[in-house]
């Protein structure tokens, strides 16, 4: 393709992405392979970049004594309502005690301890155990930063402020070829061939008014695989998680996480009267699963108990404020940045789009439909059901980042070829990057603006038909419209405008997949809340949903939950069935 101008590097394995998943994998793989080729590709810089890094609370395992895999199985699907894939959401919680053995002992992190020297586990919502390993309120800082290390450490090639635009067929159509990358830096294509690729960019739900991903993250992962045809599943389950920094229009910060572990610790929620409110929704309190208590956040709000600024409050200070600085170092600090007190005052809050329990279909060795194509932790959809536990994402990242590097070393000598790509393909996705720079300047933020407004307002937390309706008739609209702004064709070299009007054109894309899905599911599981079908229905008759994109449409189906372990009304717990 050199006489396109567009650089060609081949290697054995493309990994897209560098959170735990992505750096995990490229671990795996050498270890498995030391000769392997290895080549990352990220969106930023290695170690600074991506949603592992910013998580605060921890990673779930089973590991103390009177905890037990099957608990924390158990835990994880009926905080998914029984709609997780079982066989996915079990290698999850098997190999969680490896994997943080792992990162101890190979990796380099250092975890908080006890006392004893054991590790600390603090709880987390949702769980019927203390089960969060962490270091501090900063645990995927270390985890990034000791991953890095061991990356940097071996010859891995590294692809920074690479975005990827397009997953490219063979010429022959019977697999994966590579992966289509623009070089921000200099603002050029480059073309990746690869025996094998990992989609592990992340999801990052940055469509909605209050997010805690970085501005980055656009869902880019699933936006290539929707436009190769790949199906999703369960991409209706957005979850929110219901302490979302409230700092005021003015500042990125709001959005921010306070950590599950404040509420886990005792924390309450106030609402504008002062009053905790969340025995009135569940029993739990505060400790209720992130769907529940987001939800009655957002009841509270509506029915106007709102705080000065629009949400609730959250309060430390009963706990004792030395106590809280000494536990939530990093939270106090954040807090005090913005002006607030957590460990003695009161900080406001509002649920914040944090993370996508739907994504790629894929197996256990994750494996997807598309021959070369592998998958591991946000980017895919079935191990954590309607709704995600506090926790178990860091571990899923970790656990199926390290499967996928092991099944990719084992695929590639046996199945692996460098394939031809189907040039038109390639041609078609520059024409396609390359299509705003020809055409008028429109109003970008005015566009982001609006998605914003319409996925916070429609598709939700509380849906309905009337709302779903309208989001998808502005969301098509939307699609429109963002297909038509341009954006100026200056110095294309770290060109932000660009690359936010191709963010903007996946956020879109992914909206309609989550507008279509929650349209299709006319009963309530977990994060997905239909106040016009609020029952859950039938457990033993669960079904979760499938979107492809066919041509510019997208098709929606249902298929029935495969009770591979256990069924709805049954106990791995022995204590329990006692």
């Amino acid at each position: 393709m050199a006489e396109r101008g567009i650089d060609t590097l081949r290697t054995d394995i493309l990994i897209l992405g560098a959170g735990g998943a992505g750096l995990f994998a490229a671990l795996h793989a050498k270890r498995a392979n030391p000769e392997l080729d290895v080549t990352i590709a990220v969106k930023g810089l290695l170690g600074k970049c991506g949603c592992t890094r910013m998580v605060q609370g921890g990673y779930n395992v089973a590991l103390a004594p009177g905890d037990s895999v099957e608990r924390h199985f158990m835990d994880t699907i009926e905080g998914g309502k029984w709609i997780n894939r079982q066989d996915l959401a079990w290698i999850l919680c098997e190999t969680a005690p490896r994997r943080i053995r792992e990162l101890e002992n190979e990796i380099g992190c250092f975890f908080d301890r006890n006392p004893d020297g054991t590790i600390h586990q603090k709880a987390f919502a949702g769980q019927t155990f203390d089960r969060t390993v962490h270091k501090g309120d900063l645990t995927g800082i270390e985890i990034i930063n000791r991953l890095s290390e061991q990356v940097l450490a071996r010859d891995v090639r590294r692809l920074e402020d690479h975005r990827a635009l397009a997953l490219i067929p063979a010429a022959d159509g019977t697999r994966l070829s590579g992966v289509l990358l623009l070089d921000m830096r200099e603002g050029t294509f480059r073309f990746v061939q690869a025996k094998a690729v990992l989609l592990a960019t992340g999801g990052g739900p940055t469509m909605y008014r209050y997010h805690t991903p970085s501005g980055d993250k656009s869902c880019d992962g699933l936006a290539m695989a929707l436009r190769a045809g790949l199906p999703l599943r369960d991409m209706e389950m957005v979850q929110f998680h219901p302490t979302g920094l409230l700092a005021g229009e003015e500042t990125r910060m709001s959005g921010t996480v306070i950590e599950e572990g404040l509420r886990g610790a005792g924390g309450h929620l106030l609402d504008g009267a002062g009053q905790r409110f969340m025995l009135d929704y569940d029993p739990k309190g505060e400790r209720a699963t992130r769907d529940l208590v987001s939800r009655a956040i957002m009841d509270v709000i509506r029915k106007g108990r709102a705080t000065p600024e629009g949400g609730v409050w959250i309060a430390m200070g009963h706990l004792g404020p030395e106590n809280v600085r000494r536990q939530f170092k990093g939270m106090v600090e954040r807090c005090a940045d913005c002006g607030f007190d957590l460990a003695g005052g009161r900080v406001p809050v509002i649920p914040t789009a944090h993370y996508m329990m739907g994504g790629v279909v894929f197996e256990a060795d994750c494996t997807t439909e598309l021959p070369g194509l592998f998958a591991a932790g946000e980017d895919t959809g079935g191990v954590h059901g309607a709704n995600r536990l506090g926790g178990n994402g860091v571990a899923n990242s970790t656990v199926f980042g390290g499967i996928a590097g092991e099944s990719m070393a084992a695929w590639v000598p046996r199945h692996g070829a460098l394939a031809p790509p189907d040039r038109a393909v390639v041609q078609a996705a520059i024409d396609a990057a390359l299509s705003p720079l020809a055409r008028p300047p429109g109003d970008l933020p005015g566009l982001r603006r609006r998605l914003l407004d319409v996925m916070w307002e429609d598709v939700g937390i509380l849906r309905d038909a009337a709302g779903l309706t309208r989001g998808i008739a502005a969301l098509d609209a939307l699609a429109a419209e963002v297909e038509a702004c341009g954006v100026p064709d200056g110095d294309r070299r770290y060109n932000l405008t660009w690359q936010d009007r191709l963010n903007l054109e996946n956020l879109v894309l992914v909206s309609r997949a989550i507008a279509a899905a929650a349209m299709a599911r006319t009963d309530s599981r977990g994060a997905h809340w239909r106040e016009d079908f609020p029952a859950t229905g039938d457990l033993a008759a669960s079904r979760y949903t499938v979107v492809r994109q066919t041509g510019e449409a997208l098709a929606i189906t249902t298929e029935p939950v495969r009770f591979e372990i256990l069924a709805p009304g049954q106990t791995l717990l022995r204590e329990a069935a006692a």
